[in-house]
């Protein structure tokens, strides 16, 4: 593809979301920005979440992931469906009847104000080094479309990313977000579903033979019942339950968009066919690996080294100029709608917070530190990308889900011991406790080994992370009566 029909292509779609938020920002106010003044439909809800879940990460590493696990990562999708179950029963009602708009404030109501501050804080890391990982993907495949072409360097181009998101999100922050994150994950879903028949047309393939291609696949073998594997199925679907948890619903980037639904009746139908919606989606976007790999092979191309790479190669270089409009639409698509919700989730909690700023107050004073905080984050998402840069070694869906798996651990750890336990903690030690417990989980993972007779940890970490805090609640606990 040439550098001018890419610029064409990002151009034409930045311009279609402006100009929807400038549709959405009209007569909005702060709280539009951090509420949505609580007049989301549900349904948009439901089907821009699909699009915020997946991310960049999906449409680029997942496919090609499946030369490593095959299909083991399916596992874990099946898991996400009992972590979403929770959220929709246990903690949705809970935020409601809480009438919260950042989740960590109940963290205050049942344990304190450190506990308040430090649940809020890891939400903070976990989510600018998810998002960063993000963000890396698609400025990426930006160098690679358009800024390597003009000899424009790698930190213009996440430069200019973040700006982009950055122009049509200031204003109205979440109230635009469930719109243009219903268009983006469109696009996305669009964009890999067209590439499959793409493929199978270059292959004269009908629908039955993509699928009988699939099917006889080695890739395509879904479960490991190997107890010592990183992959093995009640592994990956343990972790999978906990991390769509940790994730979702103890993640206040996503639980923002629920909140804006009118009520929790709308809030609960929005969880319920997200997750039921989002199994087929993952198992298209799995398949459309194999015929990746199955299309280079029957080539004769050569497959990249880094698997990241596989899909953007092959759309943008081997396949139809119209693939890659239509790849270059989904990857942007894709990541965006992931990125575009943190930035404004990370400005809603640190601003609440951290600053307690009143969002019901719509003068300048307000405005103004919801800008400079929205600037702040913007600005350091792009620092970060560039150090990930100068360490990712791995793939990227590989990185995202470990690095979940220390930074969301003491969350849950404080969520689970907070709605199962009556306890009372001491406030002042749950800092501690939460930094020390990922410490404790590195170590324990490091030496698994040797301790646990060849046992080797996955993504299961999460889990073994928020025990860890769970305990340590435990021992600086006494028993009480505390008034719900």
């Amino acid at each position: 593809m040439s550098p001018q029909l890419v610029f064409f292509v990002i151009a034409a779609y930045f311009s279609l979301l402006i100009f929807i938020s400038w549709l959405t920002s009209r007569k909005s106010n702060s709280a539009s920005f951090f509420t949505a003044n609580k007049q989301s439909p549900w349904y948009l809800v439901a089907f821009g979440m699909i699009g915020a879940s997946l991310s960049g990460v999906t449409f680029i590493s997942v496919p090609g992931w499946v030369a490593d696990t095959k299909f083991y990562y399916f596992q874990m999708v099946l898991g996400f469906l009992v972590g979403y179950f929770v959220i929709a029963t246990v903690l949705m009602p809970l935020y409601y009847r809480l009438n919260l708009i950042t989740i960590y404030t109940y963290l205050e109501k049942r344990f304190g104000f450190r506990a308040y501050k430090t649940g809020s804080a890891f939400f903070l890391l976990s989510r600018v080094i998810g998002s960063s990982f993000r963000l890396f993907l698609v400025a990426g495949v930006l160098q690679l479309g358009f800024f390597n072409a003009f000899h424009i360097p790698f930190w213009v181009t996440v430069a200019v990313t973040i700006s982009l998101i950055w122009v049509y999100t200031f204003r109205a922050g979440i109230k635009t977000i469930v719109w243009t994150d219903t268009l983006q994950t469109f696009f996305m879903i669009t964009a890999v579903i067209v590439t499959v028949f793409i493929i199978g047309n270059k292959l004269d393939l009908d629908f039955n033979g993509i699928i009988s291609v699939i099917k006889k696949s080695d890739y395509s073998t879904v479960f490991d019942w190997e107890w010592q594997s990183e992959n093995n199925f009640f592994k990956q679907f343990l972790a999978g339950a906990f991390m769509a948890l940790v994730m979702t619903g103890l993640d206040q980037d996503m639980m923002q968009k629920n909140l804006t639904c009118r009520n929790i009746k709308d809030a609960k139908k929005n969880m319920f066919w997200f997750s039921i919606t989002l199994v087929p989606v993952n198992l298209i976007f799995l398949s459309l690996g194999i015929l990746l790999y199955y299309y280079a092979v029957q080539s004769g191309i050569h497959i990249p080294a880094k698997s990241d790479d596989l899909y953007s190669f092959l759309a943008l270089n081997h396949l139809s100029i119209f693939a890659g409009v239509i790849f270059l639409l989904g990857i942007t698509a894709a990541a965006f709608s992931s990125a575009d919700s943190a930035l404004t989730a990370l400005t809603t909690s640190f601003s609440i917070d951290f600053l307690n700023l009143d969002i019901h107050k719509n003068n300048k004073k307000t405005n103004r530190t919801k800008r400079f905080v929205h600037i702040g984050f913007s600005v350091l998402l792009f620092l970060v990308i560039l150090i990930f840069k100068a360490l990712n070694d791995e793939s990227v869906v590989s990185a995202v889900y470990t690095a979940a798996g220390y930074t969301y651990g003491p969350i849950l750890g404080l969520f689970a011991f907070g709605l199962i336990s009556k306890r009372e903690v001491k406030d002042k030690a749950i800092p501690f406790i939460a930094v020390i417990s990922p410490i404790l989980v590195y170590f324990i993972n490091m030496f698994s080994d040797t301790l646990l007779f060849g046992y080797k940890f996955g993504f299961e970490l999460l889990i073994v992370n928020g025990a860890l805090t769970y305990l340590g609640l435990w021992l600086f606990s006494k028993k009480t009566k505390l008034i719900s």
